[in-house]
């Protein structure tokens, strides 16, 4: 039997042997950075309100760490660890408040470790992984807003709800959620709180900078997502076979976390009391966002992709653990601490022997290779830097994370030459046929990409 003492130490262990784990063996097995990593680097070279893909605190986050570990790849697989772990530190927080014995809490982060997506795509810092802080942080606050009504709690709320949106919009299915939990407190007790107007007034001012980004960009990052969905060719049977689609890959995500939770049970009986507003806390921040995702997906036939999922979950393990309490025999939890571990060391290993034996990845990319033999040729024929990257985010945004002049990344140049120096050096990378017909200045082929390099003789 673990000591309650010893349980918060064992927390921490937990989260500094994650931490170590997830950043040494992507450091140890990867040559490159994961695709949606450098995309990232390649937007925070040149920062915006927002960019074509994606709203712009993803860029942000890598930007500012660059500034301090330059190109240095486990910086960035350091980055996308701090994320997750601020995202178990508030579930642990959160189980404090509704469990007296922390042996519970432990076991709800715990079982998180069921679910890849804290754990196998952590190494990949994008936009999923992104959201995952803002989310626990503004479900824990939400809670405290219904709990304590502080006013530092809905400002708090309003904040992080702001940095949840710009990280990825699929943030707004949780705000809706809060929402809709607020507003039955409201209706339930009859009583309006003053105090909602809080977020209310915060978000729209902290997220108006990107709001007339998008406006004076056409919409483009909308654009992008509805496009993702396969909405512009959906049918009528989309409406059916997507959602159902939906449904069975996220039952076949959580089997894990359920096989493992199993274990740490008796018997599995359970008299639901749905006056118990804990209880209903958990079912909502849990069962609302998910709902609200699979209507979209009913009444519009919207494609849901797996990986949007990631920060969803995210409070399942405190559901579970606070729905069958009375079931968990704290005395006999080794069957859950050995599946625990197994789960814990299975998809490190998977991760190290898919590094070591597919070379195909993207992480394989010779990047820093590629950006060493480009500056070389660059200064055998130019006297002045390559301040400039034209090309798709992943040849460019490489080169301008490798290149010691860190030089900003640009899609392609339209409208963007009031923005570069008089006396910039470029770099176009992309298809050889094509940059070999039309390049002005020094071109050659580094495979895969074409090279065409302008710049001061």
């Amino acid at each position: 039997m673990i000591k309650k003492k010893n349980i918060f130490n064992l927390f921490i262990l937990f989260l500094i042997i994650h931490a170590v784990i997830w950043v040494f063996i992507p450091s140890l097995t990867n040559k490159n950075l994961p695709l949606d990593t450098i995309e990232a680097l390649a937007w925070g070279s040149n920062l915006e309100w927002g960019f074509s893909k994606h709203p712009p605190l993803s860029a942000f986050a890598v930007e500012f760490f660059f500034q301090f570990f330059n190109n240095q790849d486990w910086a960035y697989y350091l980055l996308s660890q701090i994320f997750v772990l601020i995202s178990f530190i508030f579930v642990w927080k959160l189980s404090r408040e509704f469990f007296d014995n922390k042996l519970f809490s432990l076991i709800s982060v715990l079982l998180l470790e069921g679910i890849f997506f804290f754990n196998y795509t952590t190494p990949e810092f994008n936009v999923n992984v992104c959201q995952l802080p803002f989310w626990s942080i503004a479900v824990y606050y939400t809670w405290l807003c219904i709990k304590e009504n502080k006013t530092s709690s809905w400002i708090i709320l309003g904040f992080f709800s702001s940095l949840g949106f710009l990280s990825k919009y699929l943030f707004l299915y949780l705000i809706v959620s809060v929402t809709i939990i607020f507003l039955y407190h409201a209706i339930k007790y009859k009583k309006f709180n003053q105090k909602y107007f809080i977020p209310i007034i915060i978000i729209p001012i902290l997220l108006s900078p990107h709001f007339i980004w998008l406006f004076n960009n056409n919409f483009i990052t909308i654009f992008y997502g509805i496009n993702r969905t396969g909405l512009e060719n959906a049918n009528i049977f989309d409406n059916f076979i997507n959602p159902l689609t939906f449904l069975l890959k996220q039952i076949g995500i959580l089997i894990p976390i359920f096989c493992i939770f199993l274990l740490t049970l008796e018997k599995i009986k359970k008299n639901i009391n749905f006056k118990d507003k804990k209880l209903l806390f958990l079912l909502a921040v849990n069962i609302l966002p998910l709902f609200l995702v699979l209507l979209t997906s009913l009444l519009t036939g919207a494609k849901i992709r797996t990986m949007w999922m990631t920060p969803f979950y995210l409070f399942l393990g405190l559901l579970l653990t606070y729905l069958f309490k009375e079931n968990i025999n704290l005395k006999k939890l080794n069957k859950f601490f050995i599946s625990f571990l197994f789960i814990f060391l299975l998809s490190p290993s998977i991760y190290l022997y898919v590094s070591l034996t597919n070379e195909n990845k993207r992480t394989d990319y010779p990047g820093s290779e590629i950006a060493y033999l480009i500056q070389n040729k660059w200064d055998k024929n130019f006297v002045n830097k390559i301040t400039v990257i034209v090309g798709d985010e992943w040849a460019g945004g490489n080169l301008s994370y490798h290149l010691n002049s860190r030089p900003k990344w640009f899609s392609s140049l339209d409208n963007n030459l009031k923005k570069i120096e008089p006396n910039a050096g470029f770099v176009y990378v992309g298809n050889p046929n094509v940059l070999k017909k039309v390049c002005p200045g020094e071109y050659g082929v580094i495979k895969p990409i074409g090279v065409c390099m302008i710049g001061i003789k």
